[in-house]
């Protein structure tokens, strides 16, 4: 395997001929009927059985997308509101995805600045070296947020230099209010997601960081909600990779977020959360595979892949 996030990528998206990337984001009230009913996991209210439901419904999703999808996005929220029980099953779901052979993306958004962004970064892009944790491992990539400008980036850049790992920095969200901040536009028309992005991309065009697919080790995360006009950021930094969520339940269509990507179809992983995690929930999957989620599940990536595929023509 490659020592270089940004080669990794771009030999996954081709092996899997998708941008695709899967979202896991597990809600206890959402998960299947099978799995919350079970005589050992059907109290939300206590925290063992909670996480032992979600850990085995990440699990089993895992294992249905992981040979279909390049890479996964653990967003490490829905397991911290159940404290040192989630972590554990967000640090085990880590590896199981390693173990299947797919890249993994820890959404945890941290961000601050000097020796504080440094132990963030240890915390989530240095795999531990201490006694007792020598099978634990951290993910592949991590979000963060770029607020805090070059000396908040720097600190992740350096630690995925050193780890062979990836660091997607959060310039453009997803969300309708964030236009009123993101959007803002400066004196000389500039708006701040762009200022921000031009802040990232000197980080990520640093020479030692490209790699011999052409490609960063340190990337932006824009949603494909957003403006038309942050599509732009493609021709921009053509050495970045995109980090592309809002498809599927958030609004976004295929043709809006493959606009991230090159000709080749590389340079963007297009993400899909609630559409594909709670497939077995939409009537036209329902209909098809009835209570076997797991099919619902497969055959949405598999959907999904389509509608990517058909949009790139």
């Amino acid at each position: 395997m490659a020592d270089h996030f940004g080669d990794r990528l771009c030999t996954a998206v081709q092996i899997k001929a998708t941008s695709l990337t899967v979202g896991v984001d597990p809600v206890y009230a959402r998960l299947p009927a099978e799995i919350r009913e079970h005589r050992r996991m059907n109290d939300e209210n206590d925290v063992a059985a909670a996480v032992d439901a979600i850990f085995d419904f990440c699990t089993r999703v895992l294992r249905v997308v992981a040979p279909l999808v390049p890479a996964v996005k653990l967003n490490i929220a829905f397991f911290e509101r159940y404290f040192w029980e989630g972590l554990e099953a967000y640090y085990a779901l880590i590896s199981e995805a390693d173990d299947l052979g797919v890249e993994t993306i820890g959404d945890v958004k941290r961000g601050d600045i000097g020796s504080t962004a440094e132990h963030y970064a240890a915390a989530h892009l240095q795999n531990p070296e201490y006694t007792g944790l020598e099978d634990v491992i951290v993910p592949d990539a991590a979000t963060i947020n770029g607020f805090a400008g070059a000396d908040g980036i720097e600190p992740f850049a350096r630690m995925a230099d050193a780890q062979g790992k990836g660091v997607f920095v959060w310039v453009r969200a997803s969300n309708p209010s964030a236009a009123v901040i993101q959007d803002f536009v400066d004196a000389e028309g500039r708006m701040f997601y762009e200022k921000l992005a031009e802040v990232v991309g000197q980080v990520a065009n640093e020479p030692h960081r490209i790699g011999a697919s052409g490609y960063s080790n340190v990337g932006m995360v824009v949603g494909g909600t957003g403006a038309p006009k942050a599509a732009e950021l493609r021709a921009r930094y053509p050495h970045v990779w995109f980090l592309v969520p809002g498809f599927g339940s958030q609004g976004a269509t295929a043709e809006d977020c493959v606009r991230f990507c090159n000709p080749d179809g590389r340079g963007a992983l297009i993400n899909a959360s609630r559409s594909i995690l709670y497939a077995y929930e939409n009537p036209e999957y329902k209909e098809r595979f009835g209570d076997n989620w797991e099919k619902c599940i497969e055959q949405a990536v598999i959907s999904a892949k389509i509608q990517l595929a058909k949009a790139m023509r």
